[in-house]
């Protein structure tokens, strides 16, 4: 599919990975753009797009189920040939396959770095990728070995689709459609009579075919491309994305929510009623009636009555989640953007929205038990639920000051902090809250209380205040930094944790007398951090990092989070049980406290196996986290080599004992491009690929 941009980078090696389901699992949102789909049948279906999203369904779309790809690179086009079978294309010349219905992906080796847009299998065998520069791709074994073949053309292919092995019509930019019935032997320009750029191409038999592209181009053949005879779309605007399931009855996408419907081979076309003004990039029908559309913002669009009416099968939202709370294992609530609130009763399975009565952003929630809670936010914003949310009640807060962290310890105790150094307490459940006056104008983002008397608020500058007397008075603590902090976390009156920029992590064991700083390993800002007990807790923040530590902070791992957005808050009700929340409506959960492939023993971390994990973010500029376990002690080493084999940093060489661990590779020195890091221990190596982009 669809990119005309060009990426000059040369690969020599694409090393073989496999990714499976990890600790954290996506609940809700997190997807910006989806921009592929394939359906086997009116059931299972997958949708692939930006930050290597892939999502599955097995019950016609009722639930999706985020299957982590390893990559936060684009995919552009998915192919599936039953159930099982399935390929994905996109940036970098990725190419990933999945034999058990993505329950796990293998990367293949393209052979090149080239931009991927579309693919096609007619078998689990056969297959052709098409991209950038007019890169062709062939496979006759499933992937294990992809052949590049001449398509005689330099400009860049964005869809192909075969019949059978042989049949096949590839198509791009400027009117350019290619034809090859010999299996990409050879390709054959035809003439379309277009220089406009072309999307999209749906081939039901060797001669009946439909093409779609810019601005609102449907061209038609029914003697395999010999000639082209161009349509009546209706529309100027682009058509991205086409399924015909037999010579008449089509469906076609585009540019702000267009839907497109045929039942005469295209002879007329009627337009359907999306309900959306997004962008719709791929559809995908396996009989007349069912089908599924998707696009921007990770809209997915159902029919199963041909299209006369479209269900959304978007997450309940796709605002910028701010806070979440949770009463129990099952019950909580988040707030976000524009007055979102979102509450769950099962864990998170299906999230319902409640109405707020406001449109001001929401940054802070605080349940004490499944009925009672407050959210705060822009404007002085409070607003008080006692009945689980069912309803939402406007409180006075007697401020216009953004409100960014509230803690209530019981269902009528509770402090709110806020900017121009705002903190408001209330002893009735907020029927009235008095203001606490400091003498400061610091801008406060977070407060925590583990009584009625012991609470901590943290801010920006570094700032935290303490205090032990329900907030009647507060006494500035050292914290022994000037970055801004935005999470605080007490478990007890001695034992806290604060976090904030540029990866900044502070501990204290005696009530904040003396705050110590930990290694975080990492520089990406750190948003929010949740502890269930004094050695327990983990830490969320920017390019959807999590970081996990079960010693009280002695050391902190780098989790699998699965996304590459930011992530504002995260909250454990025990050890195990979490939920983290960030940009574009996202929800993480996880049930074993993020871990994956280790078994947590005594509160140490016992991999079972040696593990190189997926650098993260990839690409990235200019630096990386790198996480790896040791099964068993002895020397470990990582370098970096460049794609002609040539060392270029030695990150660590030194004994390890057994456990989890991350390191943070500063590639500032280096030139843009694709390098490979490998970890040698012992009879163990492994090899995987980082790209540096600046």
């Amino acid at each position: 599919m669809k990119n005309l941009s060009t990426i000059i980078i040369t690969l020599l090696l694409l090393q073989l990975s496999t990714f499976a389901q990890n600790g954290w699992y996506l609940q809700s949102g997190g997807v910006v753009q989806f921009v592929g789909v394939s359906f086997t049948d009116a059931n299972n279906g997958t949708a692939v797009g930006v930050g290597g999203a892939i999502f599955k369904t097995t019950n016609g779309g009722t639930r999706w189920l985020n299957q982590p790809s390893g990559t936060i690179l684009y995919f552009e086009d998915v192919s599936f040939t039953d159930v099982n079978t399935g390929t994905v294309v996109g940036g970098f010349g990725q190419i990933i396959r999945t034999t058990d219905g993505g329950d796990n992906w293998v990367y293949q080796t393209s052979g090149t770095t080239d931009f991927l847009s579309g693919v096609s299998f007619t078998d689990k065998d056969n297959g052709t990728a098409v991209g950038e520069g007019g890169i062709i791709l062939r496979t006759t074994n499933g992937g294990d070995s992809w052949i590049s073949q001449t398509s005689g053309t330099g400009i860049t292919l964005l869809g192909v689709s075969f019949t059978d092995s042989n049949t096949g019509t590839a198509i791009g930019g400027f009117g350019t459609i290619l034809r090859t019935t010999d299996g990409g032997v050879n390709w054959v320009i035809q003439t379309t009579g277009t220089t406009d750029h072309l999307y999209a191409v749906s081939f039901t038999d060797a001669n009946i075919g439909t093409v779609v592209g810019y601005p609102g181009t449907i061209l038609r053949t029914t003697n395999g491309g010999a000639s082209w005879e161009s349509q009546t779309s209706g529309t100027i605007n682009d058509l991205w994305g086409i399924s015909f399931i037999d010579a008449n009855a089509g469906t076609v996408v585009g540019s702000h929510g267009t839907i497109l419907r045929t039942t005469n081979g295209g002879a007329n076309w009627e337009s359907q009623t999306s309900g959306t003004i997004e962008h719709l990039f791929a559809v995908s029908f396996t009989d007349a009636n069912n089908g599924a559309a998707v696009g921007d913002y990770g809209i997915i669009l159902r029919t199963t009555n041909g299209g006369a009416s479209w269900v959304n099968q978007t997450s309940v939202t796709t605002n910028h989640l701010n806070a979440v709370s949770f009463s129990d294992l099952n019950t909580g609530t988040v707030v976000g953007e524009e007055g979102a609130i979102l509450m769950t009763t099962d864990g998170g399975d299906s999230f319902v929205s409640q109405t707020s009565g406001t449109t001001n952003d929401l940054w802070g929630i605080s349940f004490t038990d499944a009925n009672k809670g407050t959210a705060v936010g822009d404007y002085g914003t409070i607003l008080r639920t006692t009945n689980g949310g069912v309803s939402w009640v406007s409180q006075t807060s007697g401020t216009t000051y953004h409100l960014r962290g509230v803690s209530f310890t019981d269902a009528n105790n509770g402090t709110v902090v806020g900017y121009v150094g705002t903190i408001f307490k209330t002893t009735n459940g907020g029927v009235s809250w008095l203001k606490v006056t400091i003498g400061t104008t610091e801008y406060f983002t977070a407060v925590s209380f583990t009584d009625v008397n012991n609470g901590t608020v943290v801010g920006i500058g570094g700032i935290i205040l303490r205090t032990t007397n329900g907030g009647e008075s507060w006494v500035s603590q050292t914290s022994g930094t000037t970055n801004d902090l935005w999470g605080i976390s007490l478990t007890d009156a001695n034992n806290g944790t604060a976090v904030g920029w540029s990866g900044i992590i502070l501990r204290t064991t005696n009530g904040g007398v003396s705050w110590v700083s930990q290694t975080s390993g990492t520089t990406y800002h750190l948003r929010a951090v949740s502890f269930t007990d004094a050695n327990n807790g983990a830490a969320v923040g920017d390019y959807g990092i999590i970081l996990r530590t079960t010693n009280g902070g002695a050391n902190w791992v780098n989790q699998t989070s699965g996304t590459p957005i930011t992530l504002w808050d995260v909250v454990f009700i025990d050890s195990k049980i979490g939920t983290a929340v960030g940009g574009l409506g996202t929800i993480l959960r996880t049930t074993n406290g993020g871990v994956t492939s280790v078994e947590e023993q005594n509160g140490v971390t016992i991999p079972k196996e040696f593990i190189l994990s997926q650098n993260y973010p990839n690409p990235f500029n200019p630096t990386t986290i790198i996480n790896y376990s040791v099964p068993r002690g002895g020397n470990v080493l990582i370098k970096i080599f460049d794609v002609l084999g040539r060392e270029v940093a030695t990150l660590i060489n030194e004994e390890k004992s057994i456990g989890e661990y991350l390191l943070e590779f500063n590639a500032s020195n280096l030139s843009s491009g694709i390098y490979f890091y490998r970890l040698e221990s012992g009879s163990f190596s492994q090899t995987k690929k980082l790209v540096l982009i600046k």
